[in-house]
């Protein structure tokens, strides 16, 4: 085969697909900078003009983005370690063993919670923290506890925002390090535990090591998922009580879309994506020998 037959036939497979690529993530991407270089507002629509860095001033000088910012660094600092500790113990108690068709079953389970879409997992948790008939405050009644306003006062609403987003990605989480477990060596798995009954040993020098790469890749998903979560907080409580659970995500489709200033919420969204990609990365580089 020549070169020239086999460049035209790499490009005859790429080619649609890179075509997609562009159109559906690269022009979108270029447009919102693009945008956020102008003076656009909906309700001023015959007024662009071009206004290069100032929609970048604008947003990094208002403390209403630097709450919105705090609101989602708490909820990532708080959310996905969790998600990471509790997924881990759950991977490490199914690659245990002896467990035969539990293990498919609880494989199952888990995957229900991550395959149901962020705004029906908003409705569910909606009605689960429902004051007068919600499953939570019933489970509260019967220990005796009375029951909680959880949608309607400001910090329950941001617990009940942590707790709903660590149900929904444990999961996830626990799925990842079952596989990156299973890729453990069982001969050397089997003799560390014939050397050592202790298992943070096993954990430590012999599992870790496996689990980095998948480690990194949760990370990466997860510290995505969470800057940019919208549907499942939209749909719970729109943001609110007030501002309580107004996560960046939030404040960019208000800006948007209630008050319709284009420019600026595309600035927003460029300095998110820019926060996104330099974490990536930080992570990449940490765990950078480990992956490699």
């Amino acid at each position: 085969m020549t070169t020239r037959v086999r460049a035209s036939t790499i490009a005859a497979f790429l080619g649609p697909s890179v075509f997609a690529l562009a159109l559906v993530g690269i022009a979108p991407l270029l447009y919102g900078v693009w945008k956020s270089l102008h003076f656009f507002n909906l309700t001023k629509a015959n007024q662009q003009e071009f206004v290069g860095l100032a929609n970048y001033a604008t947003v990094l000088t208002d403390p209403v983005f630097w709450q919105s910012m705090y609101r989602t660094a708490v909820l990532f600092f708080v959310s996905v370690p969790t998600q990471i500790v509790l997924g881990v113990g759950i991977a490490l108690l199914l690659h245990r063993p002896g467990l035969g068709a539990l293990r498919a079953l609880t494989r199952l389970a888990l995957v229900l919670p991550m395959a149901t879409t962020y705004a029906v997992v908003g409705l569910l948790a909606q009605v689960m923290f429902n004051i007068k008939y919600g499953v939570i405050n019933q489970f509260l009644g019967f220990a005796g506890i009375a029951p909680v306003n959880w949608i309607g006062d400001p910090v329950n609403a941001y617990i009940a925002v942590i707790f709903w987003d660590v149900w929904q990605w444990t999961p996830f989480v626990a799925l990842v390090m079952l596989a990156s477990l299973s890729s453990v060596p069982p001969e050397i798995e089997e003799a560390a535990r014939l050397e050592t009954g202790r298992w943070w040993t096993i954990l430590r020098h012999i599992q870790l090591p496996f689990l980095v790469p998948g480690l990194v890749a949760v990370l990466i998903l997860r510290t995505a998922d969470t800057l940019k979560l919208f549907d499942m907080v939209f749909t719970m409580t729109r943001g609110g009580p007030g501002s309580a659970t107004e996560f960046i995500a939030i404040l960019i489709e208000r800006t948007g879309n209630r008050q319709f200033d284009i420019g600026l919420a595309s600035a927003q969204a460029i300095i998110l994506l820019v926060l996104t990609v330099f974490l990536a990365r930080a992570y990449i580089r940490l765990f950078y020998r480990e992956v490699r």
